[in-house]
């Protein structure tokens, strides 16, 4: 197996992994007695902004000059990315409390929270561009940004995949 697909499938892995958190909370309907959720979703969420950064680190192949320019805009981008992942939370959550009962005014206003969302992050996005160009070389900074697409459209798809259609 190539690295570029063995690349490419740890990402996945790890974007399953995520989703697959998504999924249980959507199956869940209250946690059992004694358990944690909420500490074991945060010990996850560790073990995969660590994963992801190895990950990062592994392809990114930086020099120590462009490791110290690189990495506080890395994490920069990651804190802002977990507000995107919050938002998105908050509104899968609500679209799970209200499923079975959904109406068509609460639809209107799912979707124009959910438009609102990803209106957002491609601003969030857009705006990392020249902060990661000051950081990197050019072709390092769009490899990057690939990687980070990777996560983007994977999480997107698993959600697609998980998330069932509004009834």
């Amino acid at each position: 197996m190539g690295e570029k697909n063995l690349t490419r499938l740890t990402i996945a892995a790890l974007v399953v992994l995520l989703t697959g958190v998504v999924s249980a909370g959507w199956a869940q309907t209250k946690p059992a007695a004694g358990d944690k959720p909420a500490n074991n979703l945060q010990i996850i969420h560790g073990k995969l902004k660590a994963d992801k950064k190895l990950i990062v680190s592994k392809y990114m192949e930086l020099t120590e000059s462009e490791a110290k320019n690189f990495w506080p805009v890395y994490e920069e981008y990651q804190t802002d990315l977990q507000k995107i992942y919050d938002r998105m939370g908050s509104l899968l959550k609500s679209y799970a409390a209200e499923y079975k009962s959904l109406t068509d005014e609460k639809a209107k206003t799912l979707l124009d929270d959910w438009l609102s969302l990803e209106q957002d992050d491609a601003k969030r996005r857009q705006s990392y561009v020249p902060k990661i160009l000051k950081a990197l070389p050019g072709k390092k900074a769009a490899r990057y940004l690939q990687i980070e697409n990777e996560f983007h459209i994977l999480l997107n798809y698993d959600l697609a995949a998980t998330v069932p259609l509004v009834q």
